[in-house]
This record gives C-alpha cells, structure tokens and sequence, in this order.
C-alpha cells in the first residue's frame, strides 16, 4: 500500500471485563506453581479450564492431561483437579491410592457446592440449574448421593417434573450461564413451587455477570461480534447467545485470529469483542493485531465493571517464586515461551 493510499477504517468495542477471572487465574497459577515445586510431570485430570492455548501452553510445560485417576502411574507425583470441580468420588480415590492432589476448584463453584448440600442438611431436595454433561454440573451432582439432585436445563424440564414434596425443594445453579436464561427456568420454577427455597447467595459467578453485562452495553448496532473462547467453554457459548440478543448483527465463537472472518468485514464496520473467563489476553490481541493489519482500528473500551478479585492458591504452594515470565503465561499477557520448566 502507498503512502497515498489509507487503510479502511473500522471500530472495535471492546468489552472490559473480559477474559481471565480470578478462579481461572488462580487454577492456572497452581499448575505452574506444581510445576516449579515438584518438577514434571505434573498431572491434571480433565482441562484445568477450558481453552486449548492454555491447556498446550501447561502441557508444553510439562503437564500431563489425564481423563481420569486410573492414567496417573504411582510415581508420586502430584494431580490437579480442574477449576470446574469434581465429584466427592474423586478425592476420595485419589487417597485411596495414597495420590498427592491439588484442587483448583474456582471458590465460587466451592460455594455452589456447598450451598447444595446445605439444602440437603435442611431436608430438601436439590434442583441444579445446569447443562448436562458439564463438568461443573457433574462435581455439583457429585457432592450428595445419587437421587438426591435433579438436573433442570429448561423451562420445559420445569413443566414436567413433579418432586416427592413440593414444599421441599432448594435450587441452585451452574456458575456460568447466561443471565437471562437462568432466569426464565428459576421464574419458572418459583412460579410452579413457591414454597422453593433460593440458596443464601447468587450462584452463577461475578465474573459471568460481569461479562455478559458487558456485552449487552457494546452489542447494539455492531455488525460483528467476536468471542474468544472455546467450543466447551459454556459461559463463552453464552457471551455469543448474549451478543446476539442484545442486538448484534451476527455473533461468532472464535479460538483465535485463524477463526476470525476478516475477508468478511467491511470498511466502516462496528465490531463487538468479547473473550470468555478462560480466554487469555493474548488471543485478543492476536485478532487486533491481524484486524490492523488490514484495517485503520479505532479501539473504543465499554467498561462496566473493575474486577480485583483475587482467589489465592493453597498454602503449600504459595512461598513457590514465579518469574515475570510465569506470571505473563498465568495472566495471558503474551505467548508462552517455547521452554520447560525444571
């Protein structure tokens, strides 16, 4: 292109808060921090949260992704547990086997937990507000025995369930779905049983409010919206859903610039960009980064809120020094660099 010749312009909003949360932080922070202290390998059962940059960017450092305990070789080395939970079941395997774990449940999942079994202590039964299959869903399921929770994902599920006593039922839900949606189903219920009872405080997090709060107040009039997160990222998929009610012309998941429609995007356009809890601030500027090299981009920042929340890691972890090239990885500030950690 000439010196005569501008770029095209076009203005990108840019959601804040977005990506990483402080329970996604603090789980990957863990990981690194085992790392430092035990050496590799370091094993994690199931993605210790759900994006695939960070899960290469562990396993390069020397993590190894396990789908279930009986993978781990009695070699003394440590297992993590994701930030999504997991059944009682599994710790109590993991002592079993005399196993050395660490569990990076995000605090905000422990309460919902926690909540639910209080229900259970106060002799109700337990409604869940969640997907099936989800790995939060099936560490919530997993802390009563089984029957004691019943899983609700939509209004329909509402109409048709008909409990033992209906003046005994307590609910709770899944940290990351959409507002709006949890809504509707606890309306739903509420309106079905009214003798239900709420937990003591919101279950779906901070973070996924905040997020999605952000995107309603950037979406209206933008012709694309971008969210960067992955495919099994539930409160990702929602930011999009999100996106799409609040007035954007067309919403789309993203995993990173390779995933981004530039060819698509035209002069003058509004694009809307988000990235899910899980979604390290590298791959935004990534997709910035590709959009100007085409584009003129005026950046403007919709901020609704200023998280400082900061969840600390377990005791035993926490006099483990980290080097500012560790806290660049665990902050999702810039690319991992291409060594391992002894």
């Amino acid at each position: 292109m000439s010196a005569i010749e501008a770029k095209p312009t076009v203005t990108i909003r840019l959601c804040e808060p977005r990506g990483f949360c402080a329970g996604v932080d603090r789980a990957i922070q863990i990981v690194v921090l085992a790392l430092k202290r035990y050496g590799a390998p370091v094993y994690v059962r199931h993605e210790i949260v759900h994006n695939k940059y960070v899960v290469d960017g562990l396993r390069q450092m020397g993590a190894v992704f396990v789908k279930e305990l009986d993978a781990i070789p009695d070699d003394g080395q440590p297992v993590v547990f994701s930030a999504h939970g997991v059944p009682k079941s599994v710790p109590a395997e993991a002592e079993r086997r005399e196993l050395l774990y660490l569990d990076a449940t995000c605090p905000l999942v422990s309460k919902v937990h926690k909540q639910a079994m209080r229900h259970v202590r106060l002799g109700r039964q337990v409604l869940l507000v969640g997907h099936k299959g989800h790995p939060e869903v099936i560490g919530t399921m997993g802390q009563l025995p089984e029957g004691a929770v019943v899983l609700i994902e939509t209004e329909e599920d509402v109409a048709s369930f008909a409990p033992a006593d209906p003046a005994a039922l307590g609910f709770v839900t899944q940290t990351t779905l959409s507002v709006e949606d949890t809504a509707g189903i606890i309306d739903a219920l509420q309106r079905k049983f009214p003798e239900m009872q709420a937990p003591s405080s919101e279950s779906i997090c901070y973070a996924t409010t905040n997020r999605q709060d952000a995107v309603k107040a950037s979406a209206a009039g933008t012709d694309l919206f971008l969210v960067v997160g992955a495919p099994n990222s539930s409160n990702s998929r929602r930011l999009v859903e999100v996106a799409e009610r609040a007035g954007a012309s067309r919403s789309i998941l993203v995993q990173g610039r390779q995933d981004v429609p530039i060819e698509d995007v035209a002069p003058g356009w509004v694009i809307g960009m988000s990235a899910g809890a899980s979604a390290p601030e590298v791959l935004t500027d990534e997709i910035i980064a590709a959009l100007r090299e085409r584009f003129d981009v005026r950046i403007e920042l919709v901020q609704t809120a200023i998280e400082d929340e900061n969840f600390p890691v377990m005791r035993s972890l926490r006099d483990v020094p980290l080097t500012s090239a560790d806290m660049a990885f665990v902050n999702g500030d810039r690319p991992l660099l291409n060594t391992r950690l002894i």
